[in-house]
């Protein structure tokens, strides 16, 4: 699947639908759901390497990690979903010429069709316009950003009008800037909705409620494996109890098989 398709998904008016992958088993899970998209976010910091943040995330991770997901998918080619990568933290922020290095690194040495990268401070918009001309496909990420955690926290954000006008006018100029899609993260309902209406490309919602072009969860979430749940996902099965008891079945099973041996019948020998 190429960008310009979830374009004309919102043209039709048909969802989006993206899920995050962090290695081969889970893009396969992935791929045979269905998804569109399948992203390789940063939040696998959090979710496979156990950071309490994604900004310990290097772009060698990144790479490593979005290599195994392309080794997930079965399907031919052209019926794979979308990847899209995250930049890590310090890849884009640092200036034109090392995003564009941090972003060719990713496309050039995966399956990855697309990087995604937080905010629209006027560097990010220098850098957004640059990959675009590259011809490096960028989707933004607005509202809750997880790379700038120590100044916004884990909170919902665009609670009040001047946070909400910001939002409003960064992701229009996102859109000028080249973006083919843009991420809303935990803000209100109202706003999202508001964008979708506004801008011509695609608003992919999390935690920004149901009147979007779209929705992107973390798999880990929505299968009830994580630890901590974010309060906009709830998990759709208890994945983490059903595997620790699962596990926990296993090795009652191989305890009582130890404490009490079968016989084993030796097969006898053919004559030949």
């Amino acid at each position: 699947m190429q960008t310009t398709e979830l374009v004309r998904f919102k043209k039709l008016g048909k969802q989006i639908t993206v899920l995050t992958a962090w290695d081969a088993i889970s893009s396969s899970i992935v791929e045979a759901s269905g998804a569109d998209v399948v992203l390789v976010g940063d939040s696998l910091g959090m979710v496979v390497l156990g950071h309490a943040t994604t900004l310990p995330v290097t772009l060698d991770q990144m790479l490593h990690h979005t290599k195994a997901v392309c080794r997930g998918f079965s399907k031919p080619l052209s019926k794979q979903p979308l990847v899209v990568c995250d930049l890590p933290f310090l890849s884009y922020q640092c200036g034109e010429e090392k995003a564009v290095e941090a972003a060719g690194t990713l496309l050039k040495n995966s399956c990855a069709s697309a990087v995604k990268l937080e905010g629209a401070e006027p560097e990010t918009l220098l850098v957004i316009k640059r990959l675009v001309r590259m011809g490096i496909p960028v989707m933004g990420h607005l509202g809750l950003t997880p790379q700038s955690v120590h100044q916004l926290g884990y909170k919902s954000q665009a609670r009040d009008k001047e946070s909400q006008d910001k939002i409003l006018e960064d992701s229009k100029m996102l859109e000028a800037s080249g973006c083919f899609a843009i991420v809303l993260e935990h803000i209100p309902g109202e706003i999202a909705s508001r964008l979708r209406k506004h801008l011509t490309i695609p608003v992919i919602g999390i935690g920004a409620g149901t009147d979007c072009d779209g929705q992107v969860r973390v798999t880990a979430d929505i299968l009830g494996l994580s630890i901590e749940q974010p309060p906009f996902a709830k998990p759709l099965l208890a994945g983490r109890e059903l595997c620790i008891d699962a596990l926990k079945k296993w090795i009652q099973l191989t305890n009582l098989i130890q404490e009490n041996p079968t016989t084993k019948t030796s097969e006898s020998k053919s004559d030949c």
